[in-house]
């Protein structure tokens, strides 16, 4: 079958709730086959079952630096690997009296989590001549806007930005699409009330996962636009 007939896998991070689970859903709807990754696998469950289709759940907690490779022996190819698990917006704490706890399990799973995912799956997406990595970041991330708060949060995603950098730099011209993505401030457990919709912020998402064969690659974009870094 020609790769660009065959249903496409996506493999989603975080995704029994908020964005990850509305990407989730969307994908669904188009016929794609989803893998929807949980660190609790019966929230996963529920998740999937409340989407239907071709939406699988998986036990994955990312912050265990042996569950990428387990899930990839047991899932075989991805197409579009969607890193959006997540942790701390810490609003409480400030750089000079941080619990540093915070701080290692924010990196644990914003930076590195991302970073063992793309590290597992990105070189069969090489080997194959296709695939789309999104990182979904946060404009409080940018270093053009970074001020003051959340400390762990905000530092591990600006990493999580120049991994974004790198990969897309030692993956240039092999087919494989590497960009950061700000959903915005949106309406999530973590997000609190008063943002867009869920499924505003899951569009960004899916723009990334779109994109074209000369699309861009190592960009940091907010619906689509570029955010500056």
């Amino acid at each position: 079958m020609a790769e660009n007939a065959r249903t496409r896998v996506a493999l989603v991070t975080g995704a029994n709730r908020g964005i990850g689970f509305e990407v989730c859903r969307q994908l669904g709807a188009r016929g794609w086959r989803v893998f929807l990754g949980a660190r609790d696998y019966e929230k996963g469950a529920e998740a999937a079952r409340r989407i239907g289709g071709d939406v699988s759940p998986v036990a994955l907690d990312v912050n265990d630096p042996d569950a990428p490779a387990r899930l990839a022996a047991g899932i075989g190819q991805v197409d579009v690997l969607i890193n959006n698990a997540g942790v701390h917006y810490d609003t409480w704490q400030t750089a000079l009296d941080v619990d540093w706890r915070i701080v290692r399990e924010a990196f644990e799973t914003n930076l590195f989590g991302a970073w063992r995912m793309a590290q597992t799956f990105a070189p069969e997406m090489r080997a194959r001549g296709w695939g789309r990595i999104v990182n979904v970041s946060s404009g409080a991330g940018s270093l053009a806007s970074m001020g003051a708060g959340t400390p762990a949060y905000s530092t591990s995603k600006a990493a999580l930005n120049a991994l974004t950098r790198v990969l897309a730099g030692e993956l240039s011209g092999t087919g494989v699409l590497v960009n950061a993505v700000c959903p915005g401030w949106v309406a999530t457990d973590m997000g609190g009330s008063g943002g867009r919709p869920v499924g505003e912020g899951a569009a960004s998402v899916l723009w990334a996962v779109d994109l074209p064969e000369d699309g861009p690659s190592g960009g940091f974009f907010r619906d689509g636009r570029p955010v500056a870094w």
